[in-house]
């Protein structure tokens, strides 16, 4: 039993040390890379900016909103969302609000089901368990809104 003990002690001695500082990594990791994908989608859309109002008009179903509306949302979205993941800074709502934007897509774009390539509806549902993930843990360390939280408390 005391062999058992001892091992158990050593196998969790850093426990403190890579929860505080492996899930802030992990979570720079996350907003960067999710960030990334919305924010290369929305760049495109501004790009060309004629091409997504079409599309908005003629292949996406957004419920509830005029086309010309969605596509200004949608893109501020995907461009606004992502730099506040990057710096961490209102890092859970920004996570929110970038899995809202990605449920609208799959929403708004059933051919995404269609696809015999499974690949675009995966993609979608991994950044969207990333974004859950975001929102239950918060950004970590490596983040404006844990320094902004540190100022607050002092």
């Amino acid at each position: 039993m005391n062999g058992l003990l001892r091992l158990h002690g050593l196998s969790t001695r850093f426990d403190g040390v890579l929860q505080l500082w492996g899930g802030s990594l992990m979570s720079l990791a996350i907003r960067l890379f999710v960030g990334w994908q919305f924010f290369k989608a929305g760049m495109v859309k501004v790009g060309d900016w004629n091409g997504t109002l079409s599309l908005f008009r003629e292949e996406y179903t957004v419920p509830l909103l005029p086309p010309d509306l969605a596509a200004v949302m949608g893109a501020g979205g995907e461009l606004v969302f992502p730099v506040l993941l990057f710096l961490g800074l209102f890092s859970r709502p920004a996570a929110l609000g970038l899995f809202f934007v990605n449920a609208m897509a799959v929403i708004s774009y059933p051919q995404l089901w269609k696809f015999e390539c499974p690949a675009a509806i995966n993609d979608h549902m991994y950044w969207g368990f990333l974004l859950l993930i975001l929102v239950a843990i918060g950004s970590g360390k490596l983040s404006v809104d844990n320094w902004l939280g540190k100022s607050r408390k002092a």
